[in-house]
C-alpha cells in the first residue's frame, strides 16, 4: 500500500510543479497529483509481473534450443526449475494481478531488450546458479530466488530505470517504493494459495483525501504560510534558501494546521527526513530549526489544534 511518506513526497512534487508552471487551476494540479498516485500503484503491478516475463523469456529460449537441427542433450533436457518456479507461476496465474494489468494496459511487450538484459544478469548471480544446481527444490527455495531478484537486482539497474522513464515520467523515484510493496506481497504468499493477495492502494481511503487536502491547503495558502515562515529566516540570506526548502516548510505548516489527527512530532520527523533526499545537503538541519520555531508560534497563536488520544499537548 502507498505510505503516507510517499503521499507527502507526491504532494511536494505536485506543489513544486504547480508553482513553477504558474498554473491557474489548483483543481487541475490536484488531478495531476491523483494521477501520479495512481501511477505508483500501477508500477507495483508492473514490477510484480516482471519476474513472469523473465520466466517466459527463459522458456522461449529453451523451446528454440530444442528446435535446433543438432540439439545437445542439454537442449533436449533443459533445467526447468526457474520456468516452473511455483511463486512465479502463482503470480502468472493470478486473476488479481492479470486483471489489473489488463485494465490499465500495462505490459513489458515493448521492452524485450530489458527482459533479455535482466535475465542474463540474473543467470550470472551465485544465488541463481545455486538454485538451479539443487537436485530438489521447495516453495521456500522458489520464494528465496524471487525475493533475491527483487531485492538485489533492480533498484540500481540503469536499464530498468531507462525503461521506466520511457513508460511514464510519473515513475521518477517510485521504484524503491514499488519494490517494497512487491516484497511485502511475496512475504504473504503460501504454498496453499491459489491467488496473489495484492496490497490495497491505501491503508485507508482517507489517505487519498489527506493528500488532496494537504495539496490544496498548501497551494491556496502558500504565500500566507511562506510569509509567516520568513519571519524566522530574516537572519538568513533569502537567495540561498532553496525553493524546495520553502515548499517543504510550507507543506509541513499546512499539515500542522490542517491535519488535527497527525501528531506534531510525526509531521516534523517526516518532512525533515524527506528534506535529506529532496533538497540540499544542509536543508534538513535548516528546516528542523525553522519548523521548531514555527511550531512554537503556531501553538501560541492557537493555530495548531490536535485531537485524539495522545495528540493533545
Amino acid at each position: 500500500m502507498i505510505s503516507r511518506r510517499l503521499l507527502r513526497i507526491k504532494v511536494l512534487k505536485s506543489l513544486y510543479a504547480h508553482l513553477k508552471s504558474e498554473a491557474d487551476s489548483i483543481m487541475g494540479s490536484e488531478k495531476s497529483l491523483v494521477a501520479s498516485i495512481d501511477k505508483t500503484y500501477d508500477l507495483y503491478f508492473q514490477m510484480m509481473s516482471l519476474i513472469v516475463e523473465l520466466a517466459n523469456y527463459a522458456e522461449k529460449r529453451q523451446e528454440i534450443a530444442m528446435q535446433k537441427k543438432l540439439p545437445t542433450f542439454e537442449d533436449l533436457h533443459p533445467n526447468r526449475k526457474f520456468v516452473e518456479n511455483a511463486v512465479i507461476k502463482l503470480i502468472a496465474n493470478s486473476d488479481s494481478v492479470n486483471d489489473y494489468l489488463a485494465s490499465r494496459k500495462l505490459s513489458w511487450k515493448n521492452n524485450p531488450e530489458l527482459i533479455k538484459t535482466l535475465f542474463t544478469q540474473l543467470e550470472q548471480t551465485d544465488y541463481y546458479q545455486q538454485y538451479m544446481a539443487k537436485q530438489e527444490r521447495s516453495f521456500s527455495d522458489d520464494m528465496a530466488l524471487v525475493t533475491n531478484f527483487y531485492t538485489l537486482e533492480l533498484e540500481e539497474s540503469e536499464a530498468l530505470e531507462e525503461a521506466l522513464d520511457e513508460q511514464s515520467i510519473l515513475w521518477n523515484d517510485d521504484l524503491g517504493f514499488a519494490l517494497i510493496m512487491v516484497t511485502r506481497t511475496l512475504s504473504n504468499m503460501r504454498p496453499s494459495h491459489k491467488e496473489v493477495k495484492v496490497l490495497p492502494k491505501f491503508k485507508n481511503w482517507e489517505d487519498l483525501d489527506y493528500a488532496r487536502e494537504l495539496f490544496s491547503k498548501a497551494a491556496i495558502h502558500f504565500d500566507e504560510y511562506l510569509e509567516q515562515i520568513e519571519t524566522f529566516t530574516r537572519n538568513w540570506d533569502v537567495e540561498r534558501i532553496a525553493f524546495m526548502d520553502n515548499i517543504i516548510m510550507v507543506t509541513a505548516m499546512a499539515e500542522l494546521i490542517n491535519c488535527p489527527s497527525i501528531p506534531v512530532k510525526v509531521t516534523l520527523d517526516e518532512y525533515i527526513e524527506i528534506a535529506k533526499y529532496y533538497s540540499t545537503p544542509g536543508s534538513s538541519t535548516f528546516i528542523n530549526g525553522i519548523l521548531d520555531k514555527v511550531v512554537i508560534a503556531l501553538t501560541e497563536s492557537g493555530q495548531i489544534k490536535k485531537s485524539g488520544r495522545g495528540l493533545i499537548g
